[in-house]
Parts: C-alpha cells; sequence; structure tokens
C-alpha cells in the first residue's frame, strides 16, 4: 500500500504512527531546538516570531529586515506587532547579502529575521557581528531547522531569539518554539486552548494517521471522534479564500488569530514522547535518495546536493528551468512539493538577490519522515517525466549552482 493508505496522495506533514515511538530519543552530536534551555512553545512558527518581537520591545513603528525569499507568515507577525518591514537580498547560499541593505535602512533597523533555508543551517557569524556593530536584535528563524549545527555553533544558538516549527518534523497539528540562548525570556501571557479545540487537536492527528493506512487496527476504535471531530468543523462558518497577493488578504490567509493562544496539548505531549532519531534518519534517506534521482538532468538541478553531516533537512530544493509548468503539473498530482511564489506585494527588486529567481525556480520537494522511499521514488519519476517531455521552455538565470 501506497502512503496514502489507498487515497493515492502521498502526505504533505508528518504522521503519527506505532513506528513513531520507536528508535533512540536523539542521535549523538546531532544539536536539537530542545537543547536550547530557555524555551517555551507555541501554537506556530509565525506564532514564535510575533512574541519574540513582543520580547524586544520595541517602539511601535520600529524597522524590522526581512528577507527578499520569504513566506507570508514571516512577514504577517512584523505587521501584526506595529512594526515595519524593510527587505535584504539573499546570496546564493541562502545567507544575507548584507550590501543590498544602504545605510540609512541599517541605522534605522532595530531587529533582523534571518532563515536557515529548506533545513540546511549555515553559519551566521558574519550576520551576528554585522548586527551587533549596529545594535540590531537577530532574530533566527528555524522553522525549517529543527536540528543540526549552523557552523560553528548549534542551530538556534547565534540569534538572540530563535523561532522553530513543530509541525513541520512531528505529527502534530500545529506548534512553535521560541528560544533564546543569549536572553531570559519574560513568560508570554498565553491563552489556553478550549476543550473544543483540544479535542479537535487530537482528532486530527488521528484522523490523518488513518487516512494514510498509518495507526493500522484502530480506525472501527477511531471512527466516533472522528465523527465528533468533523461536527465541530461543521459548526464554524468559515469560507475557503481565493489565494490574493492584497496585503490584507495575505494577512489574513497567514492564520494569526490563534498566535496568542498555548499549543494544543497534542502538541506539547508528542513533542516531549517522540524518539528524534527516526525523524533524523529518514529524512536524511530521502534528502539523499532524491539527489541520486537528479545527479544529472535537463532543465533542473538540486541547489544542495550533499548535506552538511548533522543536517536535517526538512525539504529538498530543487531549481527547474520550466517551474511553472512543472511545479503546476505537480500539484495536480497531488505530490509532496511546493514553492515560495506568493511574497509580500512591497517587496523591493534589489540588485545581486536570488530571492526573486528562487521563488520562481525553486521547487521545495518535502523529504518528511513519513515519506517512503517509493514515495521519493514516485515524486522525482513524476518530476523527471516532466522535464523530459516536450514543451519545456527553460526559463534562463539557472545559475546559482
Amino acid at each position: 500500500m501506497t502512503a496514502g493508505g489507498g487515497t493515492g496522495q502521498l502526505p504533505r506533514t508528518p504522521l503519527l504512527d506505532w513506528s513513531s515511538f520507536a528508535g533512540s530519543r536523539r542521535l549523538p552530536g546531532v544539536h536539537s531546538i530542545d537543547d536550547i534551555a530557555d524555551n517555551c512553545l507555541t501554537t506556530s512558527g509565525r506564532a514564535a516570531i510575533y512574541l519574540a518581537l513582543l520580547q524586544l520591545r520595541l517602539s511601535p513603528g520600529s524597522l524590522v529586515l526581512i528577507p527578499s525569499y520569504h513566506c507570508p507568515t514571516m512577514v504577517a507577525p512584523v505587521i501584526l506587532a506595529g512594526l515595519r518591514v524593510a527587505y535584504f537580498g539573499i546570496r546564493a547560499d541562502g545567507l544575507p547579502q548584507l550590501g543590498t541593505i544602504d545605510a540609512a535602512t541599517a541605522g534605522r533597523a532595530k531587529a533582523m529575521l534571518v532563515s536557515h533555508y529548506f533545513g540546511l543551517a549555515r553559519s551566521l557569524r558574519e550576520v551576528r557581528q554585522w548586527c551587533d556593530a549596529r545594535q540590531i536584535a537577530l532574530i533566527e528563524d528555524c522553522a525549517h531547522c529543527y536540528f543540526g549545527s549552523a557552523g560553528e555553533r548549534p542551530v538556534g544558538t547565534w540569534g538572540d531569539f530563535a523561532t522553530a516549527s513543530l509541525s513541520k518534523f512531528f505529527p502534530v497539528p500545529e506548534g512553535g518554539v521560541l528560544a533564546s540562548a543569549m536572553r531570559p525570556i519574560v513568560s508570554p501571557h498565553l491563552t489556553p486552548q478550549g476543550l473544543r479545540a483540544e479535542l479537535k487537536a487530537w482528532a486530527d492527528v488521528l484522523e490523518s494517521a488513518v487516512t494514510f493506512g498509518r495507526l493500522a487496527g484502530t480506525r472501527w476504535l477511531l471512527a466516533g471522534l472522528f465523527a465528533l471531530k468533523n461536527r465541530i468543523h461543521r459548526t464554524r462558518a468559515a469560507q475557503p479564500l481565493e489565494e490574493s497577493t492584497a496585503p490584507p488578504d495575505m494577512m489574513l490567509a497567514c492564520d494569526m488569530a490563534r498566535i496568542k493562544r498555548t499549543p494544543a496539548s497534542t502538541a506539547v505531549a508528542l513533542q516531549k514522547l517522540l524518539p528524534r532519531g527516526r525523524i533524523i534518519a529518514r529524512r536524511r534517506a530521502n534528502y539523499a535518495a532524491y539527489a541520486r534521482h537528479f545527479r544529472q538532468i535537463e532543465g533542473a538541478f538540486p541547489l544542495y546536493p550533499h548535506l552538511a553531516d548533522d543536517a536535517v533537512p526538512y525539504v529538498f530544493p530543487l531549481w527547474v528551468n520550466d517551474a511553472d509548468r512543472v511545479y503546476h503539473s505537480l500539484r495536480a498530482l497531488a505530490l509532496p512539493v511546493f514553492r515560495w511564489d506568493r511574497i509580500w506585494p512591497d517587496t523591493p527588486v534589489l540588485a545581486d538577490d536570488v530571492g526573486p529567481s528562487w521563488s520562481q525556480h525553486v521547487l521545495q520537494l518535502l523529504c518528511h519522515q513519513d515519506l517512503s522511499e517509493a514515495d521519493v521514488a514516485r515524486t522525482a519519476l513524476a518530476t523527471l517525466a516532466l522535464l523530459s517531455s516536450e514543451g519545456q521552455t527553460p526559463a534562463g538565470g539557472a545559475g546559482q549552482k
């Protein structure tokens, strides 16, 4: 049976299964956000960014530096906190292109958000020194990078604050982490979840698992719980939103309404209970499998074909020349791939910035622990078939190898 449990689809997020509880608690030499002693759990990575900004106690309207290559959920917390955004470019290695920040902007900036893209952490020594020289607080965005080392330091320990996402690495419906190796975290005032939300969160985890063929032998037992969850869901009159790049619509799509709530108990419990060894090993194996499939191909190339010894990837980033055609075809096949093509509308075009080309050409192929070797092969072979099919129109700029 495929990972879709007969649905034909592949899971886009980790799934709870009996195997989730197997394996070592952690792997020697692989650091984790968990290792940072001063931390608190949040409902999401974007909630963690928002709470990090509140910890800094910035004056209203203060300037925050954001990378040009971003998910809208990196910008929305800044705006919600009553702060202003300025953008910087990124280099081919994913680090900030500091030369794209003029002196006047740097002089006004009070904070800077820097991401470890794709789960492949980089040293932030240069960025840390640049921020210190200008008294700019550094927020280390580890949404893609729960594990590993960022050069000379463990991931999450370069920033004044670090933020991370649980749901990208664990089989939980929500969850984020705010951590700091440099500053004490003032306990945020978060509103507890209601009983209805708690029940729905547990039901969501279990229903996703059963839908994709996990937790064998439990379908009959859980049928009543799923029915309760679906009744709760139907009481909410939310209508699906069409994608839009207008700032109010993008803000709404970022779902910032729950950032001041405590995370669901299912996220707290599973984050504490589940071993890390399988998560780490399976993600590395899936990344390596993608690298083998895309070793030598026409019309595409891996941004980073090799993993560092302790890197634990979130996705496999693949540059594709004819990206629109390939991406939309893969999405139509319900394969686990996405791209960051919805950037905030006022993002400028900056010299020597790879951000705009990445937004267009870099496909992010998920490689989480609950995709099997066969699932990875299915996604890779579908991509290769599209790359070799007629109608390919290379888009140029295939440069950052």
